[in-house]
């Protein structure tokens, strides 16, 4: 792929899908919905309203991160808080099915009502290849493949969508965000599902249990920045291990590590982490996070297995 030639052909085929109409980008701060909001704001400029919905489900500090971020590029973000709604629609959802379907529902639903205020007649969607064949060969239901979920946008919300990254793959995204001028901590991080840390977390998504799995990951992060690894994040059970606490026994949760290498997420490896670091993160996972007792790493490749765990 010639990177530039990509960029004005998206620039130029956005303008002229949109024409003078208003068109609106949900930002999560990774680097597909990054890289086709930039795109679009080239295209429109001004005719473009960017949001961020904040879920409750996203990394640490991520709203306030991704708006600095963009505001350092000359795009304004508007930041809709969702976390109460998003919550809600999760309690006492077990199945991964169960709770993507209810997270797409309510993504649509806020999104949808956030279209009908901006009169924009245009959805500007970060969807790539890797997403359209795991959606299309049943591996997982992804919440921005519309047509596969059974949403019709133009029937429910009056928009159209615009999918600039849909034929390219996780790779050549990176390629093009960084020709963008995207900063290196968006074109390099690594990937972030759309369901956010509700994939992370086995059986109900709750706060705490959210809050869990997001600083174990934190520290799964830093402690393998140096490896550049595709992908590493944790993963909270629902079973439950005995430790060892001040000398009495507890009985806590159990923290699993994945870490990946792969290339266009369509097949992927498990990281060959050092010992010492494995030890380190498993230390610091237990100190650091209360009634967590136990810290394993996960090595199945893709396939069998897939990414992400839920």
């Amino acid at each position: 792929m010639e990177v530039k030639k990509f960029i004005e052909e998206k620039i130029k085929e956005i303008k002229e899908t949109v024409g003078k109409e208003k068109a609106i980008s949900a930002l999560s701060g990774g680097v597909d919905s990054s890289t086709c909001t930039l795109l679009a704001h080239r295209a429109l400029g001004e005719k473009l309203r960017v949001i961020f919905i904040d879920d409750g489900l996203m990394r640490e500090n991520e709203s306030a991160d991704v708006k600095e971020i963009f505001s350092g590029l000359g795009i304004q973000v508007n930041i809709i808080d969702a976390q109460e709604e998003f919550f809600e629609a999760l309690k006492g959802k077990f199945d991964p099915e169960e709770k993507r379907k209810a997270f797409r529902n309510i993504f649509y639903t806020i999104f949808g009502n956030e279209v009908l205020k901006s009169e924009a007649k245009f959805l500007v969607q970060g969807t790539i290849a890797a997403d359209i064949i795991e959606t299309k060969g049943g591996v997982k239901t992804q919440h921005n493949i519309l047509e596969q979920i059974g949403i019709d946008p133009e029937k429910g919300y009056g928009f159209k969508t615009v999918e600039p990254l849909k034929e390219i793959f996780k790779h050549q995204v990176r390629e093009v965000a960084e020709e963008l001028g995207l900063p290196e901590k968006i074109y390099k991080r690594m990937p972030f599902p759309g369901p956010g840390l509700a994939t992370r977390v086995v059986g109900e998504a709750n706060p705490e249990r959210i809050e869990m799995v997001r600083k174990a990951t934190c520290i799964v992060e830093e402690e393998v920045k140096a490896l550049r690894p595709f992908q590493a994040f944790a993963v909270l059970l629902t079973d439950k291990g005995t430790g060892i606490e001040e000398g009495a026994r507890k009985f806590g949760e159990i923290i699993i590590i994945r870490s990946v290498e792969s290339k266009d997420a369509m097949t992927a490896e498990p990281t060959q982490i050092p010992w010492e670091i494995l030890q380190k993160m498993s230390r610091r996972i237990t100190d650091e996070i209360p009634f967590v007792t136990r810290v394993a790493y996960e090595i199945t490749s893709k396939p069998p297995a897939t990414i992400e765990y839920v």
